[in-house]
């Protein structure tokens, strides 16, 4: 690997840290956005018992916020329990739109990285071409020039690929994966909603 690194030059250095960044966003999101961390089962059941046993309190309401993601959401609702249907659903949907916004960290970065490995690795195919041309001289090619030439344009697209479709593959995942977080916490909401207000027992 080093002696790639050697070879290719100061092209590969840009390539290499969005590699690194890549690498470690992608496990950050992985760890952070598991079901059982964002969406608990079975939070509902127990706020829905809590809430018919021993209503709100600010200390129940406290201890659901800190839960989870979700769990603030659902917090947000009970804290206007007792307000119009409207405003429980309105102050759950602002909560929600902060908590979405919070999953969907990093996955710009991850989609840029997505997006520019392959420009950063035609740029350095692009050097590697000006290497290549300024080795022929009126004597002939330069062999150790044109070697590096070769080396900067081969090992430079290849690793922006390389770099550019796994990171697309996980930028697609976790945009899929928070949509249905988003539309499990949406759905199990409403039923916090119609349950507070009478419309449904369970």
């Amino acid at each position: 690997m080093f002696a790639i690194i050697q070879a290719v030059g100061w092209p590969i250095w840009p390539l290499i840290l969005a590699s690194v960044v890549a690498l470690a966003l992608v496990i950050e999101r992985s760890i952070s956005l598991r079901r059982a961390r964002v969406v608990p089962a079975g939070l509902l059941d127990k706020v829905l018992d809590d809430l018919r046993q021993h209503g709100v309190s600010l200390a129940m309401i406290e201890r659901v916020g800190a839960h989870s993601p979700f769990g603030r959401v659902l917090a947000a609702g009970l804290r206007n329990v007792s307000s119009p249907r409207e405003i429980m659903k309105e102050s759950i949907e602002e909560t929600g739109r902060a908590v979405v916004h919070e999953l969907e960290r990093f996955l710009t970065t991850l989609g840029t990285i997505a997006a520019i490995s392959p420009l950063m690795g035609l740029l350095g195919t692009i050097i590697g071409m000006i290497d290549i041309f300024a080795s022929q001289g009126v004597d002939g090619a330069n062999p150790a020039q044109l070697a590096q030439g070769i080396s900067i344009a081969l090992y430079t697209t290849g690793l922006g690929l390389i770099i550019a479709i796994p990171s697309m593959i996980f930028w697609r995942h976790f945009r899929a994966l928070i949509d249905s977080f988003v539309i499990d916490m949406e759905q199990q909401a409403i039923k916090l909603v119609e349950v507070a207000h009478g419309e449904r027992r369970d």
